[in-house]
């Protein structure tokens, strides 16, 4: 392929920075993705099914994310780049279906699939775009994914903990590479400077993500009050659980998920921006799927006991996406508003005060400081003028 072919293939200036239907199409697979994720933390809610939850998330997430970051820099709209997001998005549906059993009988077809959708897809784009620069970008990944795929396969023939431990490796690797240009013997690294991105989309595409999140949570809730009944104690927890859902989605668009665009626009370097509004909000997905397990188990048991474990994941749910929201304003402003971190400080001071508590009363507990938060956010909208994006630099 000569270098003319190979640029038609890459994004230009000017071309729509809109995310495209494909993508979204793409995006519907992570649903059951995020759903399996909060369904087997539900059945392990001790320190080993969070860290299984974490490593499959991670490796998910940077499906997702590289997935993103590739129609960022090439054209969507054409056919081979298409094909590509079209055979990621089957090999992410094969990692999801495999997800609930990946520790187990199913963990070769995930790490399998995971090590096909990164090295054939690489394999692809050193083809198609010789002759470009991109070619060399990708040529250093290729090689890191070509590494990590080492402890993907040995933890699928392994089990227990050594495939715990060779999978998180896996996980360290491709996602530490990522961010450091992915440095390779003879060829470095590839600097930002070299990498041209489009804020509108990514900022978009990490819109999308988290909504495709929240649509995860909505359906655990539905799922879990059809199966619970529509008893009144069912109906208050299920009311409780939607309200908390349309406040993470209040918190979220106020108001660094309205002008990332803009703030990667205006940032000193826009590919550190993008990485650090990246790993922002893969925390508060994770808080979105810990919440969702939270919900789950709210509406199934809404009066009686409350578990310790049952605790930790209705308020550390929130708490966790809090975190990641306080991260992401850090990145688009420069600064965090004392309400983020207030609010996970309440969170984990109102832990030992539930106890003795119903689960209906613990989730209402966090419904209330995320209703502060967004009446907090509520009153700064009022008094301030909008303010415009400052990332440090």
């Amino acid at each position: 392929m000569t270098t003319s072919r190979a640029a038609e293939l890459v994004r230009k200036a000017g071309d729509p920075e809109r995310a495209t239907f494909l993508e979204l199409f793409f995006d519907l697979v992570f649903v059951l993705a995020l759903a399996q994720l909060s369904r087997g933390l539900a059945e392990d809610l001790g320190w080993s099914g969070a860290f299984r939850t974490l490593v499959l998330l991670g490796a998910i997430w940077w499906v997702w994310s590289s997935t993103a970051w590739l129609t960022d820099r090439t054209d969507p709209h054409r056919p081979v780049i298409q094909a590509l997001v079209i055979a990621t998005m089957v090999g992410s549906l094969v990692m999801a279906a495999a997800v609930p059993e990946a520790f187990g009988d199913t963990g070769l077809i995930f790490a399998g699939a995971y090590v096909a959708v990164q090295l054939g897809r690489g394999l692809v784009l050193v083809a198609i775009l010789r002759g470009h620069k991109l070619q060399r970008h990708v040529v250093r990944g290729l090689f890191w994914y070509g590494l990590s795929a080492l402890p993907w396969i040995a933890g699928a023939l392994v089990h227990g903990t050594a495939r715990g431990a060779l999978w998180a490796l896996a996980v360290v690797l491709d996602h530490t590479a990522g961010r450091i240009g992915f440095p390779t013997p003879g060829a470095g690294r590839t600097p930002n400077q070299d990498l041209v991105i489009s804020g509108e989309h990514l900022s978009e595409r990490y819109r999308q993500f988290f909504i495709i999140a929240l649509g995860e949570l909505i359906l655990v809730t539905g799922l879990a009050l059809s199966s619970s009944g529509f008893a009144p104690d069912r109906a208050a927890a299920f009311a409780v659980s939607i309200a908390t859902t349309v406040l993470l989605w209040r918190i979220y668009i106020y108001r660094a998920g309205q002008v990332l665009a803009e703030a990667i626009a205006v940032s000193a370097d826009p590919v550190r921006l993008a990485r650090l509004a990246s790993y922002a909000h893969l925390v508060m997905v994770a808080g979105v799927v810990v919440a969702a397990v939270g919900d789950e188990l709210v509406i199934a048991h809404p009066l009686g006991h409350t578990p310790p474990a049952w605790i930790a994941v209705i308020l550390g749910g929130p708490a966790l996406y809090l975190a990641g929201r306080a991260r992401f304003e850090h990145a688009v402003f420069g600064r965090v508003s004392r309400s983020r971190p207030i609010g996970v400080l309440v969170l984990a001071a109102l832990t030992p005060a539930m106890l003795p508590l119903p689960p209906l009363v613990v989730a209402a507990a966090a419904a209330l400081v995320l209703t502060g938060i967004a009446i907090s956010d509520a009153a700064r909208a009022r008094r301030r003028p909008s303010e415009p994006p400052s990332p440090p630099g």
